[in-house]
């Protein structure tokens, strides 16, 4: 891009030459300097530097979450760091999976695609070997996943995944779906090759092994949310909800001495006009609960509890055993 010099830019210039400050062949060299950037349209960069720093500190602390939660779960100690956040084609990432792996298809609704939580065998073998008591060693041979192993490392998957909703609820709530597993990451086509993902790598160590993770975000599933993806959203984000549970907090303290009405219904009945009139004491109404069945508490008129009637002391009273 040229820029226009003003008349007096123009006559210090040409004073400056005249004079010996400025010699012609600086300025050819300046000229020289000025060359333009290569771009490859192949691979555009659709994701800028604060929104890959977004997402770095987003699984920052998904890394830390999922390695609290193995910790406890598999009563192992478990590290889990984040490594490198970076933007490839969907063809790249592919193709730099070792075969076998593990391979998650998971959905983060309402966001429309796809997504891949890959985990390779060097974290695979050791959470298995855990899940069936064993040290949390390393196979000594790559193989094929079993049948059973699979079916365990879907359920453990499906936990792992339940991370991802705690980590983005200051940049937008969604609920995290495991749609199906794969081992070979050629039988695995989310998006088209060319197309633009965000790739979350985190090291593993368990025991003595290290392995790798990585979360693949295709950018059409991130693209109604690329706007948040800012730091300063962010912490917005994460600022507005402590300010919301502080507000909740003084609300319910406000609250908390405000009288409610509480009534236990054990049944209900319908009786004509011309039955209701003609009661006497010792008939019996049929009501439509059935004995020993629960009861429903209503709070200010709405239904809030299940209960069981029964006595405390010598009043009457109710046990709560299910929340409407």
């Amino acid at each position: 891009m040229s820029e226009i010099l003003s008349q007096e830019e123009i006559d210090a210039l040409l004073a400056a030459l005249s004079a010996g400050e400025v010699k012609p062949e600086e300025i050819r060299e300046e000229g020289q300097k000025l060359k333009a950037k290569k771009y490859d349209f192949r691979r555009p960069n659709k994701l800028s530097k604060e929104h890959l720093r977004t997402l770095y500190m987003i699984h920052e602390n998904y890394g830390r979450l999922v390695a609290n939660f193995l910790s406890a779960y598999l009563r192992a100690n478990i590290q889990i760091k984040i490594v490198s956040v970076e933007q490839m084609t969907y063809e790249d990432f592919i193709v730099s999976l070792p075969a076998p792996t593990l391979l998650t298809l998971f959905t983060l609704e309402p966001l429309k695609g796809t997504a891949i939580l890959e985990t390779n065998l060097a974290f695979v073998f050791p959470v298995i070997d855990l899940l069936f008591g064993g040290r949390g060693e390393m196979s000594p041979r790559t193989r094929e996943l079993t049948a059973i192993e699979r079916h365990v490392l879907r359920r453990l998957n499906g936990r792992l995944l339940e991370q991802l909703t705690y980590v983005w609820s200051d940049v937008y709530p969604v609920t995290p779906k495991l749609e199906s597993m794969e081992t070979n990451p050629q039988f695995v086509q989310v998006v088209s090759p060319n197309e633009i993902v965000a790739v979350v790598t985190l090291a593993t160590t368990i025991g003595e092994t290290e392995g790798l993770m990585n979360i693949c975000l295709p950018y059409m599933m991130l693209e109604p949310v690329i706007s948040r993806l800012s730091a300063t959203q962010w912490f917005a984000g994460a600022a507005e909800k402590e300010e919301k549970l502080e507000w909740r907090e003084s609300m319910a303290k406000i609250l908390a001495p405000v009288p409610v009405e509480v009534v236990a219904y054990c049944g209900r009945a319908k009786l004509k006009v011309r039955d209701f009139l003609q009661l006497q004491v010792g008939d019996v109404i049929t009501l439509d609960s059935v004995l020993g069945q629960d009861l429903e508490l209503y709070v200010d008129g709405l239904p809030k509890f299940k209960v069981q009637p029964g006595l405390s002391g010598k009043k009457r009273a109710v046990q709560i055993m299910e929340v409407i």
